[in-house]
């Protein structure tokens, strides 16, 4: 028997995607393809390392708000995140 799980969307870059109560935010920009999450000063890719807020590299916009840690952020219906490569 298949448990019932509960879904909901929010928006990636614009586009909606549909995630689990209890996803994180960097979760949701891996499972949607997306790992390179913002640029360095210097120009250089950077996505999360560490998965538990200590290394700064999945930081993104959450509903207007710059470089949060997506790694420390669950999602919720309607969440707007942004990536430096939308």
């Amino acid at each position: 028997m298949r448990s019932h799980i509960e879904r909901f969307t929010l928006l990636i870059n614009g586009d909606p995607v549909e995630v689990a109560v209890g996803t994180s935010v960097a979760a949701a920009l891996l499972c949607s393809g997306i790992n390179v999450f913002r640029t360095s000063v210097s120009g250089e890719p950077r996505g999360p390392v560490c998965g538990m807020g200590i290394c700064f590299e999945c930081r993104v916009t959450i509903n207007g708000r710059p470089n949060r840690r997506s790694c420390q952020v669950l999602c919720e219906p309607g969440m707007q995140v942004n990536t430096s490569q939308e």
